[in-house]
């Protein structure tokens, strides 16, 4: 693994965030000024593709990227964007795979809510 993916991964495995692309060339760049956008993304996409971390796609706005590989879901705000991984109740993928008759091989689950800071704000507390 080079470096700079080194890096970059470490980012991603050190961090309970579910960081964005310019999050991690933001945070990268501070150790390594040289490294450019480009290597950033292209080595989330080498990490990606070769199963090291997960990419979350998400509804207008950028993609996050997830140190925990296993299929969970997410906990995600909509005012802010945060999200969190959220523990699946046991049997999940099981139960929707019996009620269709089907073998699932994984899930996307996102679950929207407004997280407590936000809802403070709106409150103006």
């Amino acid at each position: 693994m080079t470096r700079q993916r080194q890096l970059i991964y470490n980012i991603i495995a050190a961090a309970p965030e579910h960081r964005t692309a310019e999050e991690i060339y933001d945070l990268a760049r501070a150790e390594m000024p040289s490294l450019a956008r480009g290597t950033v993304y292209r080595n989330l996409g080498l990490l990606v593709r070769d199963g090291e971390i997960r990419k979350l796609e998400m509804a207008d706005a950028p993609a996050r990227y997830d140190r925990e590989r296993s299929p969970h879901p997410h906990l995600v705000c909509q005012v802010c964007g945060r999200v969190e991984d959220l523990p699946a109740p046991d049997g999940l993928m099981e139960g929707f795979a019996a009620a269709r008759g089907v073998a699932l091989t994984g899930y996307d689950l996102k679950l929207y809510h407004v997280c407590p800071a936000c809802r403070g704000k709106r409150h103006g507390a």
